[in-house]
């Protein structure tokens, strides 16, 4: 058998091409004398209840209130941003909630959707001024327009910046919008003496300023949380959660059958990969294969279950689950590993999740790493209103797009549906790291194990798991390292250890083929290639399960083609991609698979907003059929796979990081087919991103074309550019 490798330099066949013409056509639901005769007496209210606010609530004189935008005006393009500037207002984050409009004239729109509120602040005199400056208001001015696109006003009350606690509670995380043109160091020392005021102490040496938020710890009676809430630049107030224990949800417990440890070294010595877990205790078996070993806190005392946790998962990268009585495959690569749990974490610390977060941002701000895992995190399901500082840390830190992150989404998956208690688990909800759940088996007859948390995850970042790997069921256990002088296995199950074994068929990739492919490719290559399952929907699997088989991923079978473009995208440019076929037609059906990936710097103040860049991407399969001047398009990516039953959103799929889908056609409907990318930047909640960075992109295609056996030949042939990627060692590929 011949092995054909996934083909390279797909970006040479790329080129800037110019924006298609803009035909705008939008149905306004309200006009201004309507929303005037509505708004103006929100407003009068809203600059009432600012007055009756104390000074000290008030932070430099800073107010806030909430704008309600119309779901017709979700669009990244309808922000109000010449209103604000006109009453003296910024935006200071926004969020998704539930609205019932009073007039909607979208087709087919539910009685409530889905919309942004934005949280806008200003000095309490602009905001006075701004009924009077609403009754001036007159069309055609961009202002007047942007006024009539508000649903309602009303001021951010201490309720809204709420959430549930238990009352034995006295540690509560604090997320805080920072002062606009001021230090973060003003904010602090104003909010750290309203806070004494209220009767809570501020833990002045655990703080994340990330973006434009300010996360802090503060400890004190919860009687006092109402008036902690009413200082205005708070954006919530929630219990401090705990740390996920770094133990398997079943005891491990040793094998009586041994095992062989392999005698050769990895497959590569450069891939740098770290494990953020537990710890390894002395004398043990993987020595060889851990090239380096820290202790975040050195001053810290191991705990025995965190040593055997991070035994596990280390073993679990290094072999993935090993066969009792078997040989345990070869390691793909040395590893790091870094102990971040330890009797600290032990002793149920109230601010262990935010020393522990401390740990992992020293570690991913060294950019040491390419690859890197981590099976822990809060004890905490996502939200779809609210950014944790763990997700904030994670997705700000892997924005570059040069680290590969696996994160388990927690083994909470049992637990009470309708509280939505088994949601994946911050933060795995991170756009920019691939979460992975657990598949029940290594057969062909898989499915999500029971335990593994399930999506959706917010949105943008709806797809969540990204995919699941094996991890462990009471049918079939995982089998990892345990401690012992001798080769032992422990016989566990959790999803601690499916991202460590994803990771290990990523590091795999990159050892096999080198550093042609860059690891977001391979993040990319991962999705592409996942398997479907008797368990297909979306929020138990994400795409699916990753191959065992590198194969699988890197190599191709008679009559298909992969081919990856690998590069980064310019601010408001469009680039087209051409889909490289041979010089004859293909003949019969053809299927073409696409997987677009990013990675995106992040707004962790707006979660109705998050990512700041987005892709529009159209395909046009025939270049000889046109609407007008313009090639004609067909629907590729559907917006349906990211949106539930209640959303009526029309660009989230935009703003994902992750495109996945497949469509087929017959032959005779290609010609020069393409893909045209446009790169949308944004900032505040929708404002258009002057001076937005660059941003990395993979897109992996595979072309299958049954009749054609040597596709793959011929599109070489065709396109001299691109090459195959050749391995950098001899098969076999099972990792």
């Amino acid at each position: 058998m011949v092995n054909r490798f996934i083909i390279g330099r797909g970006e040479l066949l790329t080129f800037d091409i110019p924006p298609p013409p803009m035909v705008p056509n939008k149905a306004h639901p309200y006009s201004l004398a309507q929303n005037q005769a509505v708004l103006i007496p929100q407003l009068m209210q809203a600059a009432e209840d600012i007055r009756l606010l104390p000074h000290e609530a008030c932070p430099l004189d800073y107010a806030v209130v909430k704008l309600v935008l119309h779901p017709a005006y979700i669009s990244k393009s309808f922000f109000p941003k010449a209103l604000l500037r006109e009453a003296s207002l910024v935006s200071l984050g926004s969020r998704t909630v539930r609205c019932r409009p009073r007039i909607d004239l979208r087709l087919r729109a539910p009685d409530e959707c889905d919309t942004t509120e934005l949280f806008v602040g200003g000095k309490r005199s602009a905001l006075y001024r701004f009924p009077a400056l609403a009754t001036q208001l007159r069309e055609p001015s961009a202002e007047a327009l942007q006024f009539r696109e508000i649903e309602t006003v009303s001021v951010m009350q201490a309720q809204d910046r709420l959430r549930p606690a238990d009352p034995a509670t006295r540690v509560y995380e604090v997320g805080l919008h920072l002062l606009p043109d001021q230090p973060v160091a003003v904010l602090q020392t104003l909010f750290a003496q309203y806070a004494q005021s209220c009767g809570f102490t501020v833990n002045t040496r655990l703080e994340f300023p990330v973006g434009r938020m300010l996360f802090v710890a503060v400890e004190g009676d919860r009687g006092g949380l109402a008036q902690l809430a009413s200082f205005t630049l708070v954006r919530i107030v929630r219990p401090m959660p705990i740390l996920r224990r770094a133990r398997p949800i079943v005891r491990s417990s040793p094998v009586a059958i041994g095992f062989r440890m392999p005698l050769v070294q990895p497959v590569s010595g450069e891939p740098s990969v770290a494990i953020l877990d537990g710890g390894l205790p002395d004398g043990h078996l993987l020595q060889p294969f851990v090239t380096r070993y820290d202790k975040a806190d050195q001053n810290a005392a191991d705990v025995g279950d965190y040593l055997d946790h991070g035994l596990a998962v280390t073993s679990a990268f290094l072999f993935g689950s090993i066969e009792p009585g078997g040989d345990a495959r070869r390691p793909p690569s040395y590893v790091h590993h870094y102990r971040v749990l330890d009797a600290r974490s032990d002793q149920e610390d109230p601010y262990e999740l935010y020393r522990t977060l401390a740990h992992v941002e020293e570690i991913l701000l060294s950019r040491q790493y390419q690859f890197i895992n981590l099976s822990l995190g809060p004890d905490l399901p996502c939200e779809d209103t609210d950014l944790h500082a763990w997700t904030a840390v994670l997705d700000t830190l892997l924005a570059d797009g040069e680290t590969l992150m696996t994160v388990a989404v927690g083994n909470n998956g049992e637990r009470d549906r309708q509280l939505r208690l088994n949601r994946i688990q911050v933060p795995s909800d991170s756009v920019n790291a691939l979460s992975i759940g657990s598949a029940n088996s290594t057969g062909d007859q898989w499915m999500r194990a029971g335990y593994s948390a399930i999506g959706p995850g917010r949105s943008p970042g709806r797809r969540k798991p990204d995919a699941i790997a094996f991890g462990g069921s009471p049918q079939e256990y995982f089998h990892a390292v345990c401690q012992g002088a001798g080769p032992e296995l422990a016989a566990t199950m959790g999803t601690s250890f499916a991202a460590p074994y994803a990771l290990r068929t990523a590091v795999g990739v990159r050892a096999f083929l080198g550093d042609e492919v860059h690891p977001l490719t391979i993040k990319a290559l991962m999705v592409h290639s996942t398997e479907a399952g008797e368990e297909t929907h979306c929020d138990e699997v994400g795409w699916g399960r990753i191959p065992q088989d590198l194969d699988r991923i890197i190599t191709c079978d008679d009559g298909v083609a992969r081919i990856i473009y690998q590069g980064l995208l310019r601010p408001g440019k469009y680039l087209r991609a051409p889909i490289p076929l041979p010089a004859d037609p293909l003949q019969g059906k053809v299927r073409i698979t696409a997987t677009f990936c990013y990675a995106s710097p992040v707004d962790v103040e707006d979660a109705a907003a998050y990512t700041k860049a987005g892709l529009e991407i159209t395909f046009r399969p025939h270049s000889g059929k046109k609407s007008g001047k313009q090639v004609k398009s067909r629907s590729f990516f559907s917006a349906a796979a990211f949106r539930t039953e209640q959303e009526q959103r029309t660009d989230l799929g935009k703003w994902e990081t992750v495109l996945h889908a497949s469509d087929t056609l017959l032959g005779s409907s290609l010609n020069d087919p393409t893909f045209d990318v446009h790169y949308n930047a944004r900032h505040g909640a929708g404002m258009a991103a002057a001076g937005a960075e660059l941003i990395r992109y993979a897109l992996v295609l595979t072309v299958e074309a049954p009749r054609h056996a040597d596709l793959h030949e011929a599109i070489l042939a065709t396109h001299t550019r691109l090459k195959a990627i050749e391995p950098r060692i001899t098969l076999p590929l099972r990792t």
